[in-house]
């Protein structure tokens, strides 16, 4: 059995900069970090011994013969790339995941990332680079299954780490600044983080469409959104935290006026309610609509903040530093 595990991501700063339909004319440049909590990808041979061939495990079980039938997109898609001219030897997969999916927390890059990786180990025998994985990852989503994705996430979850990324105009390719050189820097930092969960799951890929089409060199506000990036890192390399908690709360304003769809009337309540709690700043993760609400407390405030969501999921996120990663068993 192969095991692939896969770190999820909380985006700071940057989102919406790492699509293609921005970065091509403009560049792009994103904040970012991969916490301790992690998706799971197993995969076995099957024998055969069961009516079906294959065996495939998430939030439904498919039971088929061929895996082009397959309905799971990511999966079936994924196998093509492999053996797109064979049947493939019969295989159970099977998906766990430490936090909701459609959450926010770029679970569905991470999938992708984690399948391509674990895929390629139980195919080719091999172990892929950190460029190699998210290149075809980013390939994967953008060009195989036509997703309207960004590529921070696929960074993010290939690489592992506390980083700014920075994306390269015209081209595409990209720049990884790890922001830490001691681990009890980001710890500071992350001391001061919340996440909480907004009770709602939406899909990001129609959350994005409402505004990446309409993206454009003369936007403002994706400008300003851009130059928020380089404040930030400055105030993380000063261990200015309280201001970087502060300017979370201007780059959600600016966020927001990017759709009608990025927020609604349950996340805007959520939100003013941990402003009023003691919270510096904070931004929904992920394209909008739903999934976790990441908010910075300082730490005088954390018992008046945790009264108030005492009836909410929520955590305190952890910094990681190893990307996805395969294990045999």
């Amino acid at each position: 059995m192969i095991i692939s595990k896969t770190p999820y991501r909380i985006s700071f700063f940057g989102g919406g900069t790492d699509y293609p339909e921005w970065y091509m004319k403009n560049g792009g440049k994103v904040i970012s970090t991969t916490i301790n909590k992690y998706l799971y990808i197993t995969c076995r041979f099957l024998p055969p011994f069961f009516k079906h061939k294959h065996r495939i495990l998430y939030s439904r079980i498919e039971e088929v013969n061929n895996h082009k039938n397959i309905k799971h997109k990511v999966i079936r898609n994924a196998l093509g790339l492999y053996l797109p001219k064979k049947e493939i030897p019969g295989l159970e997969i099977h998906y766990d995941g430490d936090l909701p999916s459609r959450s926010g927390m770029g679970s569905s890059s991470c999938f992708v990332v984690g399948i391509i990786n674990l895929l390629n180990q139980y195919f080719k025998k091999k172990i892929l680079t950190k460029r190699e994985l998210d290149n075809i990852s980013i390939n994967f989503e953008q060009k195989i299954i036509h997703e309207t994705v960004g590529i921070q996430d696929q960074i993010a979850t290939s690489y592992g780490g506390f980083n700014k990324i920075s994306i390269n105009k015209n081209r595409g390719d990209f720049n990884l600044d790890k922001i830490f050189s001691k681990k009890k820097f980001a710890d500071e930092l992350m001391n001061n983080i919340y996440l909480v969960f907004t009770g709602i799951n939406r899909t990001a890929q129609f959350i994005a469409e409402s505004y990446v089409h309409k993206l454009n060199d003369k936007n403002k506000d994706m400008h300003e959104i851009m130059r928020h990036v380089d404040i930030a890192y400055d105030y993380l390399m000063s261990k200015n935290y309280d201001d970087f908690g502060y300017l979370l709360h201007e780059t959600w304003m600016i966020k927001k006026r990017l759709s009608n769809k990025i927020s609604n009337a349950v996340i805007n309540e959520m939100y003013n309610s941990g402003i009023e709690c003691g919270a510096y700043g904070g931004k929904l993760l992920g394209a909008g609509g739903g999934g976790f609400i990441l908010f910075y407390v300082p730490k005088k405030n954390h018992k008046k903040f945790e009264i108030r969501f005492k009836n909410k999921f929520y955590f305190k996120p952890k910094s990681t530093y190893e990307g996805s990663i395969i294990k045999n068993v």
